[in-house]
């Protein structure tokens, strides 16, 4: 069975290159989608093929019954994968996270404790291969306010 398998791909591959002798060079310098296609397990909808796409050009989840839930850490990690492909989206994603670890119960115990922690917010370049800087870094004195959502509830519990 696994011979067959092996097989076939080998001719599948040997055909697409006596076509088209530039079709791997390609394929492996092309991942770089536009599109994010969440769809259903069923092996006989290709999303690529259905888009009139090629394969790099639409990233794709599936699964059954194409069911999207919000706790879902398949879909979640490859939407968060698809969005981190975007320049700009990557940005604004290192951004919230600093955001979000700075609300933390942790950082906010710490600071209120006279802690000189600072989150900053450092993105790698995969073009350049470079470490910049979006000039949002947060230290002592951001969210600290009383009617914060993100204070140490077990403070709150305490009282």
């Amino acid at each position: 069975m696994l011979t067959d398998l092996l097989d076939r791909k080998r001719a599948w591959s040997e055909h697409h290159h006596a076509e088209e002798p530039q079709y791997f060079t390609c394929l492996a310098a092309l991942q770089a989608p536009e599109f994010f296609w969440i769809g259903c397990s069923d092996s006989r909808v290709p999303a690529n093929v259905v888009a009139g796409l090629d394969p790099g050009e639409v990233f794709v989840h599936r699964n059954v019954a194409t069911i999207v839930h919000s706790l879902d850490m398949n879909v979640l990690s490859a939407l968060e994968f698809a969005e981190a492909r975007r320049d700009r989206l990557a940005e604004l994603n290192v951004i919230e996270r600093v955001r979000r670890v700075c609300e933390t119960p942790i950082l906010q115990r710490a600071w209120r404790q006279g802690a000189d922690l600072r989150a900053d917010d450092l993105i790698h370049g995969l073009k350049d291969g470079r470490l910049r800087d979006l000039d949002c870094s947060i230290g002592p004195g951001h969210f600290q306010t009383d009617d914060s959502p993100t204070r140490d509830f077990r403070q709150e519990t305490a009282q």
